[in-house]
């Protein structure tokens, strides 16, 4: 019988503690491979869509909120801000770029952005079938809102109030898509956007007279606007004169993405010393199984060396044998994790918020392969020892 045949021929004798042993291990790595693959991707996601917007301007509230609203479209905004506001920034020498935000309706549970064409160079982003709006009530969505919705140039849709689905549906006012936009990797993959006239358009309706048309223009309101300083002196200025205002709240996205991974960093940590401590008991576990293993079968290593099986061979079986417990452990992790990672995935795009994949690959996943060989070499370190410096002959003799 080759080494392989002994090994998986021994593990079958001891099912219930070979069975223990595979369960830790593969709990450690799933734990690990999750908080990998989720902490990577939402870091990531928060940091391109974040990239470039120094600043971020709504209504007073909760800072955080205003940011999750206005740059990740995830919460609900703080509230509106007047249009004066934008002429304002805009007029100020400290700011490069004002884009406006206008929030209220969605599509499918894709939010509609009343916003302009800066937005969509902002981000690099290319039309990839149609063109962009020239007019109100034209729309062009991202590519996550074409894949699922399978709306392609041409087609009319209808927002629904609110932010997420089942508010009441704008019939009378209708979009046309006029523009498809490729994949860009950020927050433009899922909304429609379009011009911020066309927001205003939806919600006041047909005015009755010219008088109340201006009344309506005087009152105009936008979201958030997200700003852009035209120097780092503006950082230390800016801010302060949009907090004088009333009305007026600023929030810095760096240091608001910094409070919230030091919130979310508490349950990650906990996680990743969670899957340590697993990883930490199925070595504790693999020594134990291996150790018995050896005190049951040294007759039969004793008359494996006796009939010239060599000192490296009764080491490398022992050894084998927990490499092999650490593979079974690791493919099962990974697969258990990757499962993990597609139903939190899953959750996410049917909430319209992050995109986390399974299928993205992150160099620390590898890390996790090599502590989980080094943790079964480790634990199997001892007990080859002892085999290899086995007395055959006071082995032989006790029987």
């Amino acid at each position: 019988m080759n080494a392989l045949g002994i090994v998986v021929a021994q593990l079958a004798r001891r099912p219930l503690q070979t069975v223990l042993a595979i369960v830790l291990l593969a709990l450690g790595v799933a734990t690990l491979t999750f908080v990998v693959l989720v902490q990577g991707q939402l870091s990531k996601q928060l940091a391109r869509d974040a990239r470039g917007i120094d600043l971020v301007v709504g209504a007073k509230g909760s800072p955080l909120q205003l940011i999750l609203s206005a740059l990740y479209h995830v919460d609900v905004p703080t509230g509106n801000v007047p249009l004066a506001s934008l002429d304002q920034l805009r007029r100020n020498r400290l700011v490069a770029q004002v884009i406006p935000v206008s929030l209220g309706d969605n599509f499918r549970g894709f939010r509609i952005v009343g916003t302009e064409p800066a937005l969509i160079e902002h981000y690099g982003a290319r039309v990839a079938a149609g063109a962009l709006w020239n007019a109100p009530m034209q729309a062009v969505i991202g590519s996550e809102v074409a894949r699922v919705t399978q709306l392609a140039v041409g087609a009319s849709i209808s927002g629904t109030h609110g932010l997420a689905q089942g508010g009441a549906v704008h019939e009378e006012s209708r979009y046309e898509v006029v523009g498809v936009l490729a994949p860009t990797g950020t927050v433009l993959d899922r909304l429609v956007l379009a011009d911020k006239a066309s927001v205003w358009r939806v919600h006041e309706g047909d005015p009755a007279d010219d008088a109340e048309r201006r009344i309506l223009e005087e009152e105009r309101e936008v979201t958030a606007l997200l700003v852009r300083y035209a120097s780092p002196m503006a950082a230390a200025i800016v801010p302060r004169q949009v907090n004088a205002e009333s009305r007026l709240m600023a929030a810095s996205p760096a240091n608001e993405l910094a409070r919230l991974f030091a919130v979310m960093g508490v349950g990650i940590d906990t996680m990743r010393i969670f899957g340590g401590v697993l990883v930490a008991s199925s070595l504790l576990a693999l020594f134990v199984t291996l150790y018995n293993a050896l005190e049951e079968r040294r007759y039969d290593i004793a008359i494996m060396r006796l009939l010239g099986a060599s000192r490296a061979r009764v080491a490398f079986l022992l050894l084998l044998e927990s490499w092999l417990l650490a593979l079974v452990a690791l493919v099962a992790g990974l697969a258990l994790g990757l499962a993990a990672v597609a139903i939190v995935g899953n959750w996410l795009a049917q909430s319209r918020a992050f995109v986390v994949s399974p299928g993205t690959f992150a160099p620390e996943l590898l890390w996790i392969g090599i502590v989980a060989v080094a943790a079964a070499t480790v634990a199997a370190a001892l007990p080859a020892w002892r085999a290899s410096r086995m007395d055959i002959a006071a082995t032989l003799a006790r029987g």
